[in-house]
């Protein structure tokens, strides 16, 4: 299990269980751990998602799928000391969602 800190300083865990998830989901996420967590520790912006989860969002110029997409991490912060990921995956626009953060 992989642990890394949100902008809210709330510690978001990333579970073995969850990275094989996402990358049979996403299989455009294989070895793509690094920047899973890396997008939720130093985010270009945090959106507002849906049931209570919040939307970890960073551009990469290179990416397995193509240049210049953004990487979504989607996230539960369950208490001030507590959160875990639920998926991530790639995506070419930024989404129009309530951004409740932004670098």
């Amino acid at each position: 299990m992989k642990l890394v800190f949100s902008v809210n300083g709330v510690p978001i865990r990333l579970s073995v269980e969850r990275r094989e998830h996402i990358e049979n989901h996403h299989p455009e996420t294989t070895n793509q751990e690094k920047e899973i967590l890396e997008t939720i520790n130093s985010p270009d912006c945090v959106q507002k998602g849906d049931a209570g989860t919040l939307l970890a969002v960073k551009r990469y110029g290179k990416t397995p799928v193509s240049e210049n997409k953004y990487l979504v991490v989607a996230y539960k912060e369950t208490s001030d000391i507590d959160g875990f990921v639920l998926i991530a995956y790639y995506q070419s626009d930024l989404r129009k969602r309530v951004i409740i953060w932004k670098k």
